[in-house]
């Protein structure tokens, strides 16, 4: 038991990876508000990163760059720059859908998942027929 507590403490990175996910998923699964959904999937997407930053880290690796010891370890720089890639991406998905959750809102009135999915909602009225396309003004 001792050992597996010593091996579950020398991988605590995978344990907050794995918790991480778990939260994102739940929020996105279980909570109706769409800004909460998107906060979820950020959420989800850290513990991504984390999982392969976690994964490429190499014990005793040293930068690659060459040097005269043969015996040398080195860290593939691969994996830290598809992840500031994939960060980059990330902020501009998050960006695009909370530009799309405001749009979402001051045409429905609404960013509660469950009113958005009721019947009559998203429908053409015919006094909405001229404004085909254009979401409705909310008035604040």
């Amino acid at each position: 038991m001792e050992a597996f507590l010593e091996q579950a403490h020398g991988l605590y990175n995978y344990w907050i990876v794995i918790a991480l996910m778990m939260a994102g998923l739940y929020a996105v699964m279980a909570r109706g508000n769409l800004v909460k959904k998107a906060i979820g999937l950020n959420i989800f997407q850290s513990s991504v990163f984390l999982f392969y930053i976690s994964m490429a880290k190499v014990q005793g690796g040293t930068a690659p760059i060459l040097i005269d010891d043969a015996d040398a370890v080195y860290s593939n720089p691969l994996p830290q720059v598809l992840i500031l890639t994939a960060i980059v991406v990330s902020v501009a998905t998050t960006a695009l859908g909370l530009s799309l959750i405001v749009r979402i809102r001051e045409a429905f009135g609404t960013i509660e998942d469950a009113e958005l999915s009721a019947p009559g909602i998203g429908e053409e009225t015919p006094e909405a027929a001229p404004l085909a396309g254009r979401p409705k003004s909310v008035h604040r």
